[in-house]
């Protein structure tokens, strides 16, 4: 009785949604017919098109170049409010992460894409403190454009659960390691990196997932050589009017997608017996 609403309400927009994708997945469409006879025809499409291939090996490529950015610069930031801002602040500081998202995601792409420009605040600055004679083109309607912005998106989804992972641990643990002689360096390295792992992998995860399926960042920022497999998707359903072939890719990057995080989840283990 206490989990029946819950989860009712989480297979209704969760599991039936994800279960409509895969079935369509096995359909056909002939403008606005919709063919339900079984067939592979999609995924036979899916694998055999080099164009398909190349935008999920490039979202794959930029995901991670998010995950990896987001995460190594969101680690510095929470262990510095868990560790060297005092208890009465860190709520000040926590509220002063979360800034970003009392304005639209949308407003904020569209804002980097006045800051990259060919003419933005990035260009303009460079030129006028004399260190580039040209503005600089490669920060802009390319994947770079498209890593630096999604970094920014998701920083505090990256900052808050590494945060938590580090409030827990216990200061006793990092006191006793230093006792035992090790360095400042060992111990973060043997103690507070192996209990902070799970807000690691909990970022990792938070970012990754979400950002491999953005289409608006790459539609705006990315240029042809930014466009990732969720603005084929997009363009599946809503102009070529094949939702059929849109599920397919849909799946497929869901496959992939899953492999990978179960994997790094897998690694995370082993690193942590290690430690252990």
């Amino acid at each position: 009785m206490l989990i029946s609403a819950p989860a009712l309400y989480a297979i209704l927009l969760l599991a039936v949604p994800l279960g409509a994708i895969f079935l369509f997945s096995f359909w056909t469409q002939d403008y606005l017919t919709l063919i339900t006879t079984p067939t592979l025809a999609n995924y036979q499409e899916a694998w055999n098109e080099p164009l398909y291939g190349l935008l999920l090996r490039r979202s794959l490529m930029i995901s991670g170049a998010v995950t990896v950015a987001t995460v190594l610069l969101a680690f510095p930031i929470a262990y510095f409010v868990s560790f060297h801002v005092r208890p009465e602040r860190k709520s000040l500081w926590l509220f002063l992460i979360t800034i970003p998202f009392w304005t639209s995601y949308l407003i904020r792409v569209f804002l980097w894409k006045v800051i990259l420009g060919y003419n933005g605040v990035l260009n303009s600055g460079l030129s006028g403190l004399g260190l580039i004679d040209e503005p600089l083109t490669f920060i802009l309607y390319n994947a770079n454009a498209v890593v630096i912005t999604l970094a920014h998106a998701f920083a505090p989804f990256a900052i808050l659960p590494i945060f938590v992972a580090l409030e827990r641990i216990d200061r006793s643990l990092l006191e006793a390691g230093r006792d035992l002689g090790e360095t400042k360096l060992m111990t973060f390295w043997r103690v507070t990196l192996p209990l902070a792992m799970p807000g690691v992998v909990a970022a990792v995860l938070i970012v990754f997932i979400p950002t491999i399926g953005d289409y608006v960042t790459p539609r705006l920022v990315g240029g042809p050589n930014g466009l990732m497999i969720a603005n084929m998707i997009q363009t599946q359903f809503l102009k070529l009017n094949n939702a059929p072939m849109g599920a397919a890719l849909a799946v497929v990057a869901m496959l992939f997608v899953s492999v990978i995080a179960l994997g790094f989840v897998w690694l995370n283990r082993k690193f942590l017996r290690v430690k252990q």
